[in-house]
């Protein structure tokens, strides 16, 4: 192993104990672990180790993004990620469009790929790793090209230490054998009890122009298969404005409308970002000193979302006040289930003495104690740190009305409005559902109205989602709905409700994958680049 840190403003770069550190490892043919405990004040910047296994050009590597948005998917050694740093300088700072992933603080290059804390090999030297130090650094590893190094890098970078204080670098398990790797994962991240739910969101219709009309309509349409009923962005002032309601389009409040939610037997949803405001916003406005700051003093901008974004100080006593005044006064109207979004925000810069991974867990631990044993859907989260918070994660970028995104998008944003990039992440993610936290693919869309997505682009979508996930989504009017459509939904809540022994593996450009139904076997091959399913048996 190779530590950096600094001490006495000097940067240090040691393998061995010194008289600044002293470095004690243990591995017992499985989990490695190497401490750090500090003789003198030292703050660490980063830790490596290089494994002895090798990669190869031949197999394929599961690289998990940094956060739920991220593409995820299995790679070979010759793709490429997207670098938004390719993107022309002007475009990326008018709209953050760096902010949204890990290029801040990680370096691309042509010559490497990476992936975060959890990591498999298929094909000939199959692997399975994982992180088990999660709550203190995120766990980077990186497959060189060239040399085909498999490096591991402990996101440390931060962290500070006083003379006599003792803290663990790397904590992380390697198993040879993919399915022997996800055994032992699902031993050390046992199965946790989430229901799945079915429900509704207004986001995929009406996007913020939703209004007290168009909510009742859509609630009204809906029967009792289904358990919640979520109100998605529009209904505030402005993001950040979490207490004020919009007046013209919500004349009579929240109240009403959670009682008829619930009067319908459904769980009353809300979306908020907690941790973001928008410029236009009075908090923006009035608070200029509750938002993070960067060390040249800068405010840190979260994305270009809204009237562009920032994020909030959590170190602040008054910004967490106001967040939790924010979500108790959704808690006291009867909401039961809260959509949380841009949870990333709060990583953008590490606090003083904390790593970006100390900071996020924190943060998120906080939402958990304050909404207590309310439902709640992380989105747009660190994958990680969601592990045993949330009841839910969104493990894929939005859904698109069309396939793909813009042109140009699709060229360097990794974090992208995609319905083909949230599909694949739907697939490869399948296996954290109910060990981590229950998987959220995003909704699925049936209607032919204010829509670009072919029929069986839809279908695909209706199918992986009802058979990967555990929490199922619409945004459709179902009044809408013909009986040909009815039908459909039946046959994919039978899917999302019934279907087992599921598996996949990948094809080429193809993911084939298996599921059992009502005791026969059913065999789909999915068309990653064209989004269509041909059934094989």
């Amino acid at each position: 192993m190779k530590l950096t840190y600094i001490c006495d403003h000097k940067k240090i770069t040691t393998d061995v104990s010194n008289g600044d550190v002293t470095i004690t490892s243990s591995n017992d043919g499985h989990r490695q672990v190497v401490s750090i405990k500090a003789n003198r004040d030292i703050v660490l910047e980063t830790a490596k180790i290089v494994l002895d296994n090798k990669a190869n050009y031949k197999d394929r590597y599961f690289l998990n993004g940094y956060q739920s948005w991220t593409d995820t998917r299995e790679f070979k050694l010759n793709n490429r990620l997207r670098n938004i740093k390719k993107s022309p300088h002007i475009i990326t700072h008018m709209f953050a469009m760096n902010k949204y992933g890990d290029s801040t603080f990680y370096r691309y290059s042509i010559k490497k790929v990476h992936g975060y804390d959890i990591f498999y090999s298929r094909g000939k030297d199959e692997l399975f790793l994982y992180n088990l130090n999660y709550h203190t650094a995120y766990l980077i590893i990186e497959l060189t090209k060239q040399l085909k190094k498999i490096i591991l890098t402990s996101d440390v970078h931060n962290i500070a230490l006083k003379a006599g204080e003792e803290i663990t670098v790397f904590d992380f398990k390697l198993f040879t054998g993919y399915e022997n790797g996800l055994e032992n994962f699902y031993k050390d991240f046992p199965y946790i009890e989430k229901e799945k739910l079915f429900g509704y969101s207004s986001w995929y219709n009406y996007y913020q122009n939703i209004n007290e009309e168009i909510i009742l309509r859509d609630l009204d349409a809906l029967d009792n298969r289904f358990d919640v009923f979520q109100i998605d962005d529009g209904y505030e002032t402005f993001v950040g404005d979490w207490l004020n309601i919009d007046p013209v389009k919500f004349p009579n409040g929240f109240k009403d409308i959670v009682n008829k939610i619930h009067s319908k037997g459904f769980k009353a949803g809300i979306w908020l970002a907690p941790f973001v405001a928008e410029t236009k916003s009075e908090l923006f406005q009035m608070h200029p000193d509750w938002f993070k700051k960067d060390q040249k003093g800068h405010l840190i901008k979260a994305g270009g979302n809204w009237s562009g974004f920032y994020a909030l100080d959590l170190s602040k006593n008054e910004v967490r006040d106001y967040i939790k005044e924010c979500l108790t006064y959704y808690m006291d109207l009867g909401f039961d289930f809260f959509k949380l979004d841009f949870l990333y925000a709060v990583g953008l810069d590490s606090y003083e003495g904390k790593s970006r991974c100390q900071v996020q867990d924190e943060a998120y631990q906080f939402i958990r104690d304050v909404l207590k044993d309310k439902l709640i859907l992380g989105c747009g989260a660190n994958i990680i740190n969601s592990t045993n918070k949330f009841d839910y994660l969104r493990v894929g970028p939005d859904v698109s009305l069309q396939f793909d995104d813009v042109w140009f998008m699709r060229l360097f944003h990794r974090e992208r409005i995609s319905t083909k990039v949230t599909l694949q992440n739907t697939i490869y993610r399948s296996f954290m559902d109910h060990h981590l936290f229950a998987n959220d693919p995003d909704v699925f869309l049936l209607r032919d109205e204010n829509m670009k997505l072919s029929g069986r682009q839809r279908q695909s979508l209706g199918v992986i989602n009802a058979l990967f996930g555990s929490l199922m989504m619409t945004s459709d009017n179902l009044s809408t709905y013909n009986k040909e459509k009815q039908e459909g939904l039946s046959m994919l809540l039978d899917v999302f409700y019934h279907a087992t022994d599921k598996s996949f593996r990948t094809v080429g450009k193809f993911i084939e994958f298996s599921f059992r139904l009502n005791e026969k076997k059913h065999t789909f091959r999915y068309n990653t680049k064209k989004g269509e399913l041909k059934y094989v048996g």
